[in-house]
């Protein structure tokens, strides 16, 4: 608007009948109708009336709604983005992102640990059988599984919550862990970012 003057593409309207006539503003609002409607529905399809959970990899942050609906927030951590190189082999410890589904919900989870955990420890490397790969008490009270061994899981690390400190997984604080793990059921949603 330039005063009481309308301008659209250069053309100048004395009142918004005339500018709502134009055939170019016609097609533009045409335009972002389908667009918004293609948006809404897809937003639809992701957040269903179920629960899911949203995790920033940037800010260290989770989202956890029900119903549509925000009911816990806070800190976690996440990937370290950090390299381990070997003779044989290169780790990448970043957490995935994109979208995936809680594929399994355990209590008191053993943590399984990789020949990674050894290599940084210094320690030689043990079967893949060995009892000194299962360790209790580090995962936390609760772990969800997401896909290629990738969890939600506690910490007996709390100082580093909020920082990019892990192998990949999400961890979170004890009572966040135990509501996002009442909250979730296997095939909830996981948006990672």
């Amino acid at each position: 608007r330039t005063g009481k003057k309308l301008v659209w593409d250069g053309i100048k309207f004395t009142n918004d009948q005339e500018f709502k006539k134009d055939q170019n503003y016609k097609k533009q609002i045409a335009v972002l109708s389908k667009d918004i409607k293609q948006l809404s529905k897809k937003y639809s399809s992701y957040t269903s009336g179920l629960s899911y959970i949203v995790i920033n990899t940037t800010d260290n942050k989770f989202f956890l709604y029900k119903n549509k609906k925000l009911i816990r927030e806070g800190l976690c951590s996440s990937g370290a983005n950090k390299i381990l190189q070997t003779q044989s082999r290169t780790y990448l410890f970043k957490t995935p992102k994109g979208k995936f589904s809680i594929t399994g919900k355990r209590t008191h989870p053993y943590w399984h640990r990789s020949d990674w955990d050894f290599i940084e420890q210094g320690l030689p490397v043990p079967p893949k059988d060995d009892p000194s790969r299962w360790e209790a008490g580090t995962l936390g009270d609760y772990a969800l599984d997401l896909v290629d061994g990738y969890m939600i899981h506690g910490t007996i690390y709390k100082r580093l919550m909020g920082m990019p400190v892990t192998h990949g997984c999400v961890r979170l604080g004890d009572e966040d862990l135990e509501i996002v793990y009442n909250t979730l059921n296997i095939g909830s949603k996981v948006y990672i970012f």
